[in-house]
């Protein structure tokens, strides 16, 4: 039986792991990285832009196991709830949140130096200082107007431990604190993933059920690209070998529902052009997730051959990394990471990320146990009142 310490190791380490390794061809197309690196398997692998001059690769450094915003997020998130200690939602986001990525100075592994977290996000990350530090609008419509992308998603994965075994209650504490970043599709995802983190910590949970979860929770686009990218990948599987089949077939599935395919850099050439990329639309979907759980149910659950075919599809890859860790590292704990590349994450970076993976596991914890007392007072009001298990009419309808 695997620990839920070690479990909460696996999702802070997952998410690490699949940063790292997805972040030296973030932006690079499928085909792309195929024909500089052929296939990135190892976390010793080299920035395409890393010989470039300092700034025109905006003075950072990528690659050989440096984490990205992703981990960054996630670990501020964390340090939310162990400020906390409860369950948190748009408020804390507009509280606690931003004083963590805005006020605090963290050490940024891209920069290599200590900096506020903020001077490393990405546009749609920075909105969140402004709608809630500067426009002080209402914590609950902070995601109104932004670029609606996986913004929240790549780092959500922590409310799906806090509410661990309990994926609904997970979905809707992810909604809750979310919607002071995201919108539409863009918080979607998050609700649906943080529920498939939560589903993965069960012992013994296979990998349908987990995806059952998701589409359980998902609405709208996000719930139709989930279900035929996973349909897509049970038929796929005995020709999961096949890497240039399988991306084909699940970035044909994926057109119908994030239009963008491979023309995600942003230049002048394109300012003022309209389009419906990062737009509201309810029929929408961003694309991480959908692939994430693609190699998901392609791979079984195996942690190695899902994280790897994932950053290797192209596009997004460090997030669409960071979701597959996430979910299999709370499914598998945290050994099924190698032991060289845990010590090449904690030294490159310099986060003590199982000291912040045993140091949440505790207040995770407590926040569950809270839960537990809660419910077996309600049970005890509910007995009173005659619907619970102990009274005639909760045997009736049971």
């Amino acid at each position: 039986m695997i620990k839920f310490k070690d479990r909460v190791r696996g999702v802070v380490l997952g998410i690490a792991y699949g940063d790292a390794l997805g972040a030296p061809v973030e932006k690079l197309s499928y085909e792309e990285i195929k024909k500089k690196y052929g296939r990135v398997n190892t976390l010793n692998t080299k920035w395409y832009k890393a010989d470039l001059p300092a700034n025109e690769r905006l003075y950072r450094m990528k690659g050989n196991g440096i984490v990205t915003d992703d981990t960054l997020m996630t670990l501020s998130l964390i340090n939310v709830y162990c400020i906390k200690k409860r369950h948190l939602d748009a408020y804390d986001l507009a509280d606690e949140f931003i004083k963590e990525i805005a006020f605090r100075p963290k050490y940024i592994p891209e920069f290599g130096r200590e900096a506020f977290l903020i001077e490393r996000l990405f546009y749609p990350e920075k909105y969140l200082f402004l709608r809630h530090a500067l426009a002080n609008c209402n914590p609950r419509e902070g995601g109104i107007g932004n670029m609606v992308n996986c913004g929240a998603a790549m780092y959500i994965a922590p409310v799906g431990v806090v509410n661990a075994c309990d994926p609904m209650a997970a979905y809707n504490e992810a909604i809750s604190f979310a919607m002071g970043h995201q919108s539409s599709y863009g918080l979607e995802a998050a609700g649906v993933l943080a529920a498939c983190v939560a589903k993965a910590f069960e012992p013994d949970v296979d990998i349908s059920d987990i995806i059952q979860t998701a589409l359980n929770c998902a609405k709208d686009g996000t719930k139709k690209a989930i279900e035929e990218i996973c349909n897509a990948a049970l038929k796929l599987r005995k020709y999961k070998d096949d890497k240039d089949l399988v991306v084909k077939e699940f970035h044909k599935i994926m057109s119908y529902f994030s239009p963008m395919g491979d023309d995600v850099n942003k230049t002048i050439e394109k300012v003022g052009i309209p389009s419906n990329y990062y737009t509201p639309n309810r029929l929408f979907s961003i694309e991480e997730l959908p692939i994430a759980l693609g190699y998901i149910t392609l791979h079984d659950g195996d942690f190695q051959n899902s994280v790897i075919d994932g950053i290797n599809s192209g596009r997004d890859t460090d997030s669409i990394g960071v979701m597959i860790g996430a979910i299999l590292g709370a499914k598998h704990g945290y050994k099924v990471i190698s032991k060289e590349d845990i010590e090449t994450l904690e030294k490159v970076n310099k986060l003590n990320l199982i000291e912040a993976a045993d140091r949440f596991a505790e207040v995770a914890q407590y926040i569950i146990q809270k839960d537990l007392e809660l419910w077996e007072k309600k049970k005890d009001f509910y007995n009173k009142l005659g619907l619970g298990e102990d009274s005639k009419e909760g045997r009736l309808n049971q």
